[in-house]
């Protein structure tokens, strides 16, 4: 969602959003604790700029607690402990919990070997993967993380194809900088994330002609081609970049979804629609591979020389991977969160379907009307 939609939208501070939430959650079956995780994780994509894994998941999230898909109270498990090799069991716990737990045994065990790779199956979506590789690099590791998507049915199209054969499938890599902020590339492999096309549909918005196809195969920006298709076909989103995107995507099925879960996409699937996650998630420690000193400078100077580049006529500057977010958290830090139309509405409308009155709930209203 754009700042520039404001007008479409409903501005709440992030404190409060945090706290509407994790009442939202407790009030659907989560621990209080857990709650918290979760609405920390979910806030702090907002903040970052990314609304498609913010609070608008509240709703799928406690539709996923009410039908048992979701399972509150489950921690990860380690099922098997080979060295530098670590397989994890999500349980279907929320994955802001059982994902936050499994990262940190992999940067113990990277931080003691040099190198760790982590597989997690079997959890509840586990929200924005940069929070997972800022983990890492906060320990001074670098992280690799290729994630599948599961618990419905195909939503993106292969390249050249006019039918969905696979998920959003992200995939992340974080660098840590010495004395600078770390590179952290974190991106779905569709042109846009599922939620980017909730938030548009609940802005009342297009989106670019390249992110979808209709039930024909034709390229559509209309959100209800996917979401609320009139045939009742949905049609697909597609891949970023083509070829490489599908290829990209691909491989996240196969490592992600194949090897760490040992569940890759599929047409099959009969139980309640969510949204379930496997990860391989890659750590190294950059100074078990080369001189820290030298490569803080070589660091260091070649992002600097990125950012020298003469930027192109419709831009400012040229960003790194990270810099988006950075720029979107000082600015809803100190502004508000912008909710579009549609997901303030979600919000207020399950809290009284909860029949949650609270002061957090009236103040979340108060900020509604104004």
């Amino acid at each position: 969602m754009t700042e520039a939609n404001a007008e479409t939208s409903t501005t709440v501070m992030p404190e409060l959003l945090r706290r509407l939430a994790q009442e939202l959650l407790v009030a659907g079956g989560a621990p209080a604790a857990e709650a918290s995780v979760v609405a920390e994780h979910l806030v702090e994509a907002n903040l970052k700029g990314h609304d498609s894994h913010g609070v608008g998941m509240v709703p799928t999230y406690t539709w996923s607690m009410h039908c048992g898909a979701c399972k509150p109270g489950v921690h990860a498990r380690l099922d098997s402990d080979r060295g530098p090799i670590l397989v994890v069991d999500g349980g279907r716990g929320f994955g802001q919990v059982v994902g936050r737990e499994a990262m940190e045994l992999g940067i113990a065990r990277a931080r003691e070997l040099g190198l760790a790779a982590v597989a997690l199956r079997d959890c509840h979506h586990l929200g924005r993967i940069g929070a997972y590789a800022e983990m890492a690099v906060a320990q001074g590791l670098v992280s690799m993380h290729y994630v599948n998507v599961v618990g419905h049915p195909p939503q993106v199209a292969p390249f050249g194809g006019a039918e969905a054969r696979l998920n959003t499938n992200p995939y992340c890599c974080g660098v840590p900088v010495a004395g600078g902020e770390p590179v952290i590339l974190d991106m779905a492999t569709s042109t846009v994330a599922l939620g980017k096309v909730r938030e548009a549909r609940a802005r009342g918005d297009l989106l670019d002609d390249s992110a979808l196809i209709d039930d024909q195969g034709r390229p559509s920006g209309d959100p209800a081609v996917l979401l609320a298709p009139e045939s009742g076909t949905p049609g697909a989103l597609t891949c970023f970049g083509l070829h490489k995107g599908y290829g990209l995507s691909l491989i996240c099925d196969l490592l992600g979804g194949t090897l760490a879960g040992s569940w890759p996409v599929n047409r099959d699937y009969d139980g309640p629609p969510t949204v379930y996650n496997h990860m391989l998630a890659i750590l190294l420690d950059p100074t078990a591979v080369g001189d820290a000193e030298v490569m803080a400078q070589q660091t260091n100077s070649l992002l600097d020389y990125m950012r020298s580049t003469r930027p192109a006529a419709d831009k400012d500057a040229v960003l790194i991977a990270g810099d988006p977010e950075r720029e979107s958290f000082a600015r809803r830090s100190a502004g508000g969160v912008p909710l579009a139309a549609g997901t303030y509405r979600s919000l207020v409308e399950l809290a009284e379907r909860f029949g949650l009155e609270s002061e957090t709930v009236a103040e979340v209203r108060a900020a509604g009307q104004q």
